[in-house]
């Protein structure tokens, strides 16, 4: 529980920000069951109920059968057919008190999940928002199979249409169009936010992308040698095998090797691509009784932290490595068990070979080339070209957690440096439209030993109500008032609780400890 001290107050969530035309549609439920007759291009609407006060509500689809609204709200629930064969359901909620902002969601793994989270969280801080259920129901990537349309809306189509039907809505609805538009995803979400940017740049004025799942086809390339690596698709009799058992004792290694690298030891590496592990020190000798790793051991965990090369010279670099420090997750098992997750088992299965009896036995560099090849849906997502975006005074804020088990840190250092090359901006001319913002101790898009929490996904994330410590309200700031943060400052939480706050650098400026201090600061 966060400290009342620190709580955040919902009445007092905009007092920092210059607030633009506030538009009220209070106790009028007929404005929002007269969107049922909206006759919209493609599009059926489903229903459209006026929901009064916090409730409870009844959620289509396999992902979830009840969702929490926390304000009174107009719910429009909708299908757009953006093929013969391919449909996206989505839900539209428009909060009484609306202060003129748009905000889409995007959503997580292969899901094809409404994030009804977040839906609640944009309605609480007054944007009419929006979601999808990315074009498919639940979260398998079995809608995939001879299924490219459902692919590409996957891809990037789905938050288009939604988007498209969603203005049209809002502006139906309070009478007048949004003032500015925004985004808020991460992981897939991140990705899906990164498609918005290059291929619709006029959908979004700000996008909040957390740990982008880009380069998508390496990524699940990457992810997938991992578990071959460490003995998938049956670890049975392999030698190198490390139990989820041994795993602990190299993060306790790897700790204690990088962790005052930084020049404190509080159990977060601010800087993976400075640790350089010796997994040798935890080779077995007579008289260890556990906790050590045989020659084999050592050599797969060796791997385990080297980037993925390959390409006709097989010296291209495909995927960042693994950052040291994130094994200590146990999230991290999903790539480290010795058996291929349920997420690469079907990304290969059903969008990149259509084989549902595919085994993985002989899977190797040649089908992650394979599945590079063919980009179902161009999912790939790793272009440096936003001209447009920038030329349209679009914003993007990304962030990425230093211990994220899924995807690698690294790859949105990778973004960066190539969205900088292949525009040829400087770091200042970068920091005009695009931040990267990295975060030590941060698992995936949430949760870990850092300071993880600046209200960048659902009620739970937000600590402070101001825009130094929540990304939303901060992307707010630098579109409406065209101030981008210079910092984000997290929130996290030490062993007995007490409140730890940590400004998190933007890339490429680095967090360095000030023992005068006695904090951390951003140096260039």
């Amino acid at each position: 529980m966060l400290s009342p001290s620190i709580r955040f107050y919902w009445h007092t969530l905009f007092a920092l920000l210059a607030l633009p035309r506030i538009t009220s549609a209070q106790n009028d439920p007929s404005s929002c069951t007269d969107l049922a007759n909206l006759h919209l291009e493609n599009t059926t609407i489903l229903s459209s109920t006026y929901i009064s006060g916090t409730a409870n509500v009844t959620t289509p689809g396999s992902c979830q059968s009840q969702a929490l609204v926390s304000n009174s709200l107009c719910r429009v629930q909708f299908i757009i057919n953006t093929t013969s064969t391919s449909t996206v359901h989505a839900e539209a909620w428009l909060p009484d008190t609306w202060y003129g902002r748009y905000l889409g969601l995007g959503n997580g793994g292969l899901n094809g999940c409404i994030d009804y989270t977040n839906l609640d969280y944009g309605t609480s801080l007054h944007f009419a928002t929006i979601a999808s259920d990315g074009g498919h129901d639940g979260n398998t990537g079995l809608p995939f199979l001879n299924n490219p349309e459902v692919i590409s809306d996957f891809s990037f189509r789905a938050l288009h249409a939604s988007t498209l039907i969603g203005k049209q809505l809002v502006e139906e609805f309070y009478g007048r169009p949004h003032d500015t538009a925004y985004y808020l995803g991460c992981s897939t979400g991140g990705r899906q936010g990164m498609q918005a940017a290059l291929k619709f740049p006029e959908d979004f004025d700000g996008i909040v992308a957390g740990a982008p799942a880009v380069n998508t086809n390496f990524l699940e390339g990457w992810a997938a040698m991992l578990g071959k690596l460490v003995g998938a698709p049956d670890p049975t009799g392999t030698p190198g095998f490390i139990p989820p058992e041994l795993w602990d004792s190299v993060a306790e290694e790897v700790l204690r090797q990088c962790d005052a690298l930084d020049g404190v030891e509080d159990g977060i590496i601010t800087e993976p691509d400075e640790c350089v592990f010796r997994p040798e020190a935890l080779i077995c000798e007579d008289g260890d009784e556990g906790g050590c790793l045989t020659k084999e051991q050592v050599e797969v965990v060796r791997s385990v932290y080297q980037p993925m090369y390959g390409g006709s010279g097989m010296g291209e670099l495909l995927s960042p490595r693994f950052d040291p420090g994130a094994e200590a997750d146990g999230g991290a098992q999903r790539w480290l068990s010795g058996s291929f997750d349920p997420l690469i088992v079907d990304w290969y299965r059903f969008a990149i070979l259509n084989d549902s009896t595919y085994d993985f036995e002989n899977f190797s560099m040649d089908t992650v080339m394979l599945g590079a090849s063919i980009n179902p849906g161009d999912i790939e997502t790793f272009s440096g070209n936003l001209s447009a975006f920038k030329a349209r005074g679009g914003k993007f804020l990304t962030y990425h957690g230093r211990r994220d088990q899924l995807i690698p840190s690294g790859s949105s250092k990778c973004t960066y440096d190539l969205i900088s090359r292949t525009l040829a901006l400087s770091r200042s001319s970068m920091d005009t439209f695009y931040r990267l913002f990295l975060v030590p101790g941060m698992n995936h898009c949430i949760g870990g030993p850092g300071s993880m929490l600046f209200g960048q996904m659902g009620a739970v994330s937000n600590a402070l109500n101001n825009s130094d410590s929540n990304v939303l309200l901060a992307m707010v700031k630098w579109v409406e008032g065209d101030v981008g943060p210079d910092v984000v400052r997290g929130i996290g939480f030490g062993s007995a609780g007490e409140v730890i706050m940590r400004s998190h650098c933007r890339y490429p400026m680095r967090s360095m400890w000030d023992e005068g201090k006695r904090e951390f600061e951003c140096v260039v």
